[in-house]
């Protein structure tokens, strides 16, 4: 699969983006480029080829999760010894308003999930790990099999599942 996004850079314009959750907005107007300086994660965007608009974003990171977040039928396969798993963070998915309902939500999941899997080839990672904001963002994981966290509002989905999707 072609990635469809490229790295957050300054001349990309984001100043107009509304994704109707304002946390989400502001983390790409006023923090995601520190971010991104600073290594504490890469944010991707999609933008509009001719305008250099961003059409929607996602950010990668890496991440643990407790293992008594994992559930049962997961945990039984990781050693005794682990407190933790490792993981690759989805911090942020959002499409600009004016874009959604046109499957870019969908394509940008898929790219994410694409290029986790490819850090999984050399990084260690047990899953993709996401945190929803709201129950459209859940129901919209849902919809990709993602699973949730027992006592947390995260979720996830397995490297296994994600290796059916691009091998």
């Amino acid at each position: 699969m072609k990635s469809f996004t490229e790295i957050l850079k300054k001349n990309h314009i984001k100043q107009h983006f509304s994704c109707g959750e304002e946390l989400l907005d502001n983390y790409l107007k006023k923090q995601a480029n520190q971010d991104v300086r600073r290594k504490l994660s890469v944010c991707f965007v999609l933008i509009e080829k001719e305008t250099n608009t961003v059409q929607g974003y996602y950010t990668l990171s890496s991440n643990s999760i407790p293992l008594e977040l994992v559930p049962e039928n997961y945990k039984k396969h990781f050693p005794k010894s682990y407190t933790s798993v490792p993981t690759i963070l989805l911090g942020r998915l959002a499409v600009d308003k004016k874009y959604k309902g046109q499957g870019f939500g969908e394509l940008l999941l898929m790219d994410a999930l694409k290029k986790s899997f490819e850090i999984s080839k050399s990084v260690g990672s047990f899953a993709v790990v996401t945190d929803p904001i709201g129950v459209e963002a859940e129901n919209f994981y849902l919809k990709y099999d993602f699973q949730k966290l027992p006592d947390s509002g995260k979720m996830f989905l397995p490297m296994k599942t994600i290796r059916q999707l691009f091998e």
